[in-house]
C-alpha cells in the first residue's frame, strides 16, 4: 500500500525583510525538504514595502512535490497597538477599573486606523470594520491600553 501524500502547513512569524535561512526559518523548512533560501528571497521581496523588522505571520503550504506557496497575514494586533504608543510591551497586570494599571491611551481614530490595516488581511476581508474595531479594543484592554473617544 502506498501512503497518500498530503500538503503540509508550516506557521512562522518572520520580521519583514529579515527572512534568513537561519533559525527559525531554516530548520522549519529544511526538515520538510524545502530550500529556505528560496522562501527567504520571495518573502523579503514581498515585504519590501513594510517597515523592516515588522513581525509578519506566514502560512507556508508545502505540497508533496516539494513546491510551496505562502500566505502573509497582517502584523499582530498587539504589535500595532504598541507601535502606535511607541512602547516595547504592555502592562504586566492590566486592569481598566484601576487607572494605575494603564500603560497608555489611544484614541478611537487610532483604533480605526489599525482596523483598516487588519482589514487588508485576507482572513478579515469579509468582516465588518466595526467588528474588527471591537476586537482591537478588547486586545488593547488586555494589554493595559485605555481607549478614549
Amino acid at each position: 500500500m502506498s501512503k497518500v501524500l498530503k500538503n503540509v502547513i508550516v506557521k512562522l512569524i518572520v520580521g519583514a525583510g529579515q527572512a534568513a535561512p537561519s533559525p527559525p526559518v531554516g530548520p522549519a523548512l529544511g526538515s520538510k525538504g524545502i530550500k529556505a533560501i528560496d522562501f527567504c528571497k520571495e518573502f523579503n521581496a514581498r515585504t519590501a514595502n513594510f517597515q523592516p523588522g515588522t513581525p509578519i505571520p506566514v502560512l507556508i503550504n508545502i505540497k508533496p512535490d516539494r513546491t510551496f506557496s505562502f500566505e502573509m497575514k497582517s502584523p499582530p494586533t498587539g504589535y500595532l497597538l504598541l507601535k502606535a504608543l511607541s512602547l516595547e510591551k504592555g502592562h504586566g497586570q492590566p486592569n481598566i477599573s484601576n487607572p494605575d494599571n494603564v500603560c497608555g491611551e489611544l484614541s478611537l481614530k487610532h483604533i480605526y486606523e489599525i482596523a483598516k490595516i487588519k482589514k487588508t488581511d485576507g482572513r478579515h476581508a469579509a468582516l465588518e470594520l466595526e467588528g474588527i474595531v471591537k476586537s482591537i479594543i478588547g486586545v488593547a484592554k488586555s494589554m493595559g491600553i485605555k481607549v478614549v473617544p
